[in-house]
């Protein structure tokens, strides 16, 4: 994981949400936004938590659109 991608992935703002449907909601946005841009901030909502932590579902989505997780913060990841 690179320093400079963490750098510029502090200054994005979230673009993709993922709520009360889960990750399954949220691939075909968030594969369509990486293929458009290097980084995506995604925020995880108390609702598709549950029980799960970030780290876990982000794990799980980016196996699903075949990125990288560069960070997690609180509810927040970032793929690359």
């Amino acid at each position: 994981m690179s320093d400079e991608l963490r750098k510029q992935a502090h200054e994005l703002d979230v673009t993709v949400w993922v709520g009360k449907k889960g990750i399954d909601a949220v691939v075909d946005e968030l594969d369509d936004q990486l293929n458009n841009e290097e980084l995506v901030k995604a925020k995880f909502l108390r609702s598709a938590r549950g029980t799960d932590d970030t780290e876990e579902l982000a794990a799980a989505l980016a196996e699903r659109v075949d990125a990288e997780v560069i960070d997690t913060r609180g509810h927040t990841a970032v793929f690359h």
